[in-house]
Order: structure tokens, then sequence, then C-alpha cells
């Protein structure tokens, strides 16, 4: 029987769906663990989600899942009025497993660091001035960038920060990253692209640091860290993915217009 690891929030909504999915899985003879499991569940948000598939150093032999007691709940395809459902369909391996893209960005300074991240990785001056880099993928020169800051998201993330600045969607199992400007210049002396960039899993994006100042204001997936005397930051795709459980009724598109649209016309 599949081996099953639970991840809650600290909410009380949570701890409670949590419980009762734990009782469920136990009527229904499955193997609750500490250990690494076969199949690990969310409850929460999108946060707890990531927070989870970090937990698991990113484990790509792991399934994961998630049941929705936050907001949004993009990562989260499975409402706690559909535990029941969930459990008869765990037992009778009736469920498909997405396989999602995993990047990695590697930051240069005097000891070079290396960040997994399922969403987005948000790049900014500590001094929150002006950012100036010289963007090249592939060893090809795209620009001198400058603004407020730069954003790369994997296709997963498309849906999550990378919308604040009006990137694009990308289908999940598309295997993307996706480079998008934050309030980039553009005027007769400094020329940007301002639009978002989508680029195959392939790519390798290199963002050279332009600034005297050469501290910068990292976030990876929502967590901030101010990273000294960076010379440059490579993003790119690792071979390895993560594997997402989704009902067979699942549907990208559908998930779409349930969180951000919400009609049936």
């Amino acid at each position: 029987m599949l081996k099953i690891k639970t991840f809650s929030n600290h909410s009380e909504k949570s701890k409670l769906i949590e419980e009762n999915l734990k009782n469920k899985l136990k009527e229904n003879n499955f193997t609750l663990t500490d250990a690494t499991p076969d199949i690990a569940v969310a409850i929460g948000g999108d946060g707890t989600f990531i927070k989870m598939v970090k937990s698991c150093n990113y484990n790509q032999d792991i399934i994961y899942v998630g049941i929705n007691s936050g907001n949004l709940g993009f990562l989260q395809n499975i409402n706690p009025t559909e535990i029941d459902e969930f459990i008869v369909k765990l037992k009778n391996n009736d469920y498909k497993v997405e396989r999602i893209s995993l990047p990695i960005a590697t930051i240069y300074t005097k000891d070079n660091k290396e960040y997994k991240f399922l969403n987005e990785i948000v790049i900014r001056a500590s001094s929150l001035k002006a950012l100036r880099l010289k963007v090249r993928v592939d060893g090809q020169f795209l620009q001198n960038y400058i603004g407020d800051g730069i954003l790369v998201s994997s296709s997963t993330g498309s849906t999550a920060y990378n919308l604040s600045f009006g990137g694009s969607m990308v289908y999940n199992t598309l295997h993307t990253l996706q480079l998008t400007p934050i309030a980039p210049l553009n005027n007769t002396v400094y020329r940007n692209i301002i639009n978002s960039l989508i680029l195959p899993h392939t790519s390798i994006i290199e963002l050279i640091v332009k600034n005297k100042e050469k501290d910068l204001f990292v976030t990876i997936d929502g967590e901030n860290e101010v990273i000294k005397d960076v010379s440059k930051i490579e993003v790119r795709s690792l071979d390895e993915k993560i594997k997402f459980l989704r009902l067979k009724e699942y549907h990208y598109i559908k998930t779409v217009n349930e969180k951000f649209v919400k009609t049936n016309y």
C-alpha cells in the first residue's frame, strides 16, 4: 500500500482537514509515514504546497498533491469536500501524473550558490534603485536591461507573481522559462523589451550585474534574501521533473477559469 506523508500550514482549518484525512487514510489501510513517502499531500494554499516540495528536497520520485484550504489554491487541485473521492481514486490507482519542469538558479559570488525553485526567482538591487543587467540567452546577447527588477518563472509559476507584472500564462506541462521585466525603463535613452519572453526549457538565461553596487535583493518562491557582491545569475531547467498528481477530470483550462474568471458562459 502507498506510503503517504501530510504537510499542513498552521491554520485551525488546515489542521482539522489534515486530521480528517489521516483518519480516513488509516481506515483505508494506507501507511502514514514521516520518512520519504510515495505521495506527499499539502493541506493549505499554494505556499504550503511549495514548502512541501522544498522540504522533500524536490524529490522527483515523490508524487505531490494538494488539498486547498487557503484562498486561490492554484496548485491545490483537491477540495476538502472531495477527500472521500480522492481516497477512493488513490486506492484504485485512478489518477494521472503530470511532470513539471524544475528550474535552478546559480548565483555567482565569491561562494557560488544554487537554488531550485518551483515558481519564480525575482531579482532587484538591494538598494531598490534601478537594476542594470546585461541579458544573454544561450550565449546570445539580448539586451542591456534597466528597470526595477526582473523575474524568471517556470510554466507552473507563470500564473503566480509573474502575472502581476503582465507576464503570460503558460500551460503547466509545457516546459518553459519566462523572462518578465519589472517596470523597465523605455524612452529615447534606455530601450528595453517591455513584454515577457517565453523560452524553451533548454535555454540558459544569463543575467550579468552591471550596477556599481552588486548586492541584490533576491526572492525565490516567496523567500527573500540579500546576496552580496553578485556578478551573475544563471537560470536553466534541470533534466529532472517534479510529479504532480491530478484527478482524471482535472484540466488546466478549467482551473484557469475557476481561479481567474469564474464564469460558465
